[in-house]
């Protein structure tokens, strides 16, 4: 399945989120969060002839890595930075937040952003049409009215239980930021992070942050207004994930809580927090929809590079804004980072072409972005695992083939790599990885991603028709090209 990530002209966003009204005191002190870029998958063409790629096993001899994905799906929108959700997002990869104090606009094309004054406007009229509704009821109250209403003493008293959605939400907030990224030309987006430790480090989506990685600059709000600078430790690409780090970060930061992602089952509860459409600190529920959805996606530019996943689906209402945000659980443990999302193609919102949530939502595995991200945090590269192998990334429901050659006429298989020792060749379709099949190059490049270097794994291939079966250990490969 492929996705995209979110990429439409995105409108200021906002300096700070608004605070919650009587909002618990957080320990670390929050500012608003921003949209994530919530990554929508692009929509590929029903033309495009099938592309052929190069396999984790290296950068192709032109420099180039990733390949592009076949069709890839938006962050935040469709299978991805949450500013992209394309899945947000990552891939993901959503849209940029519009300030809530509408300052003059200032046109900005990004990675994720949307919000149209048609926003604005709803806004404005929402709450004239409150003021006008008070002031009619206030007006009844004083010819008699019989309306009763609870105190405000008894309103302050509410409890709620610790397995609630409100509590969990009460609790994982504080620990939620906005991130604003913006190029040296002015050009960004925003998208939302988590706080990872105590040491200042935010897990995202890489094309949340894909605009100031070239000294541009970062930003990250709590919900309670605070706002730090922020620089990038590391960002991969190809998975996309990225760690940054709150400069002067305070002393009182409190990490979310991880999950473990391979023990979570369809119709687990979720719960997603993001800034979707640049409403900051918003929370969605829903249910875990599958499991190990293999997907593809990009912001959709001609120059985007694909990432891949093998996801956790969500119908958790997931839109531009929400990518690198935290997809939790009903306890609130962190089990993904909302990346991307499958949209219709009519889409659109208030005008602006961006399409929003049809349920298909998509997440990176929290136990595989952990692994990414303690990478980053220790080296700043990402590091993948490997077959050594070019494969088609032709949409296919029979396998992943290995291509008669590689990229710029190299080996389709490494000498000397994992599938060369494994006496892998040009032609043969893998069909399985351990016990899971294999119906398409993205989905072997997504699947093997999920392991180590040094994990010993069973492939089954096909060739001349015949079934055959091995054994091979993965390589590495650091750096994303």
């Amino acid at each position: 399945m492929s996705t995209e990530n979110e990429g439409n002209e995105v409108p200021p966003a906002p300096s700070a989120p608004p605070v919650p009204v009587a909002s618990p005191t957080s320990p670390q002190g929050s500012a608003p969060e921003g949209n994530a870029p919530t990554a929508p998958l692009p929509p590929v063409p029903q033309d495009a002839p099938p592309a052929s790629a190069p396999h984790p096993s290296g950068p192709a001899p032109d420099g180039s890595w990733p390949p592009p994905p076949p069709a890839t799906a938006p962050y935040g929108e469709g299978p991805v930075h949450g500013g992209a959700v394309g899945f947000g997002g990552a891939a993901g990869a959503g849209g940029w937040g519009a300030s809530y104090q509408q300052p003059a606009p200032k046109q900005r094309s990004g990675r994720g952003g949307l919000v149209a004054a048609v926003l604005v406007a709803a806004l404005v009229a929402g709450g004239l049409g409150g003021g006008l509704g008070y002031t009619l009821a206030k007006d009844n109250d004083n010819n008699g009215s019989t309306t009763v209403s609870a105190s405000d003493g008894s309103a302050a008293q509410v409890k709620r239980a610790p397995g609630t959605i409100a509590n969990v939400a009460a609790k994982a907030l504080p620990s939620t930021v906005t991130i604003e990224a913006e190029s040296n030309n002015g050009e960004g987006g925003t998208g939302t992070g988590f706080v990872f430790d105590t040491q200042g480090h935010i897990v995202t989506n890489n094309h949340v942050v894909a605009d100031a990685v070239d000294g541009g600059k970062l930003t990250a709000t709590f919900p309670d207004g605070r706002k730090y600078d922020a620089e990038i430790v590391g960002h991969a690409q190809g998975y996309d994930v990225a760690v940054i780090k709150l400069k002067n970060a305070p002393s009182d930061l409190k990490p979310l809580a991880l999950g473990d992602s391979d023990k979570v089952a369809v119709g687990d509860e979720t719960i997603a927090i993001g800034a979707p459409f640049g409403l900051s600190n918003t929370v969605t529920t829903g249910i875990i929809s599958a499991k190990n959805r293999p997907v593809a996606s990009s912001d959709g530019s001609s120059s985007s590079k694909a990432s891949y996943m093998s996801a956790l689906q969500t119908d958790a209402s997931i839109n531009p804004g929400n990518s690198g945000g935290p997809l939790l659980d009903a306890a609130g443990a962190v089990i993904g980072i909302n990346s991307a999302i499958q949209s219709s193609s009519s889409g659109g919102f208030g005008g602006s072409g961006q399409s929003g949530s049809i349920g298909l939502g998509f997440a990176i595995p929290i136990n595989q972005a952990k692994y990414v991200a303690q990478q980053l945090i220790k080296t700043g590269k990402p590091v993948y695992a490997k077959i050594g192998a070019s494969v088609s990334l032709e949409e296919s429901t029979n396998g992943a083939k290995i291509t008669d050659q590689g990229a710029a006429g190299a080996a389709a298989v490494e000498s000397g790599g994992p599938a060369d020792k494994a006496g892998l060749k040009p032609g043969d379709v893998i069909t399985k990885l351990d016990d899971m099949v294999i119906d398409s190059g993205p989905t072997l490049i997504g699947e093997i991603w999920t392991h180590k270097p040094g994990d010993k794994v069973t492939i089954t291939y096909k060739r001349s028709g015949q079934e055959r079966t091995v054994d091979l250990t993965l390589g590495s490969r650091m750096g994303d090209g």
